[in-house]
């Protein structure tokens, strides 16, 4: 029961990440096809993120009255809806109407499944919840880039992905009960144990680590929160444009572009399957190092004058460097600042995060549009240095402590 549990946690975040990627993929094809403006990408990416950030911070109340697996359920059926309705919407204006559900559909789950892999799962459980999100990714452009191959159509990947979206429905819909068995199980598990957290967690804590009511104060967050910023950024940035730039700047198709940045979603999703075995010798803050120098080597290669190739490793690279750096970030929140603070802090986390998804992409659109889409890995590479920077001076604040406070779980 406990295994069958984490398939269906995992086959939720494929669902999440599917969408995900699928605007950048198609919209070298989409834009001229319903007559929008080539920076209108940026708009919709952006009602698309601000819906995440609503339902993510309201996701605490939300999932509580509501329970995980009905959020799950709910979040993925709006989902669905939205992207059958992408699939046969005539204008822009439509589009930007479907990116609300849309948005609102993916934030909740998010906030919600992470704060729970986190508090009660080793840090290898969510490596592999964020590579079945990879899994999702990657295979939006891959469904799309074969439509738009064979079929000449953007539509055929939306309402295809919408189909699979259905399907997730059905599965969380006949597992709902499951939720509540395990939810049961795991309290019976945790109350052989209570007595000794309560006397852990009477003792006053450093660094933070006791309850705050200002979570913000907590020394080390404020740099964490800007590291999400930029990590989410950048993985948006280059999931929206990077197809727009290898049209664009190194003139390659349409389709083979699509299945490029299907590439660099895969860098990201091998990359997390790995460093999830990693974990288990490795520590997390020494995957999340070594991730930032991977991507900022992969900003490089991509700003090189070489062949066209030689793009391509470079999307791959910063894949795989951004694999491990955002479920590392996460699984270090209760470690880091406190289980007592951790649930408000996830729920930040994720709003700024998909604030870097709101902003920076369209932020470069509009850059892009008055310029030129050649300074894309230019931008790339300043926001992998930004994030880095951020993220090191939490090690920093923190002293670079080992994290203590791994959780025994399945």
């Amino acid at each position: 029961m406990a295994t069958l549990f984490l398939i269906v946690i995992y086959l939720a975040f494929i669902s999440l990440g599917i969408p995900d990627s699928l605007l950048g993929a198609a919209w070298p094809v989409m834009y001229p096809d319903i007559g929008a403006s080539f920076g209108s990408a940026g708009i919709l990416s952006m009602i698309v993120a601000g819906g995440t950030i609503v339902s993510s911070l309201a996701s605490g109340n939300i999932t509580q009255r509501l329970g995980t697996g009905l959020v799950t359920l709910i979040s993925c059926f709006l989902t669905a809806g939205a992207l059958l309705g992408i699939s046969i919407a005539p204008s822009v204006i439509w589009l930007i109407v479907l990116a609300i559900p849309l948005g609102l559909g993916a934030g909740a789950i998010d906030a919600a499944l992470n704060h729970y892999v986190a508090e009660n799962y080793k840090a290898h459980h969510m490596n592999w919840l964020h590579c079945f999100w990879g899994v999702g990714a990657t295979t939006g452009p891959m469904i799309m880039s074969y439509y738009i191959a064979h079929h000449n159509s953007w539509r055929g990947g939306y309402s295809t992905v919408s189909i699979i979206q259905f399907t997730l429905v059905i599965i969380l819909f006949l597992t709902l009960p499951l939720w509540k068995r395990i939810a049961v199980s795991r309290q019976l598990e945790r109350s052989q144990s209570e007595l000794q957290q309560e006397r852990v967690e009477s003792v006053p804590q450093p660094d933070g680590k006791g309850a705050r009511a200002n979570v913000l104060r907590i020394r080390g967050v404020k740099p964490t929160l800007i590291a999400f910023l930029f990590y989410c950024g950048v993985e948006a940035t280059i999931g929206l444009w990077g197809a727009s730039y290898l049209v664009g700047a190194k003139r390659i198709t349409a389709e083979t572009a699509a299945g490029w940045i299907s590439l660099y979603f895969g860098g990201i999703t091998v990359g997390r399957l790995v460093t999830g075995f990693i974990t288990l010798k490795v520590h997390n803050r020494v995957l999340i190092r070594c991730g930032q120098l991977t991507a900022i080597a992969g900003g490089i290669v991509l700003l090189l004058p070489s062949p066209i190739s030689f793009s391509l490793i470079g999307l791959i690279l910063i894949g795989l460097g951004l694999a491990p750096i955002y479920p590392g970030l996460l699984h270090e929140t209760p470690s880091r600042f406190g289980r007592v603070n951790s649930a408000r802090l996830m729920g930040y986390q994720m709003a700024v995060a998909y604030t870097g998804t709101t902003f920076l992409p369209p932020l470069f659109g509009v850059i892009a549009t008055q310029t030129s889409i050649h300074i894309f890995p230019f931008v790339v590479l300043a926001f992998l240095i930004f994030m880095m920077m951020n993220a090191e001076k939490v090690n920093r604040i923190l002293g670079n402590r080992l994290s203590l406070n791994e959780e025994p779980q399945l």
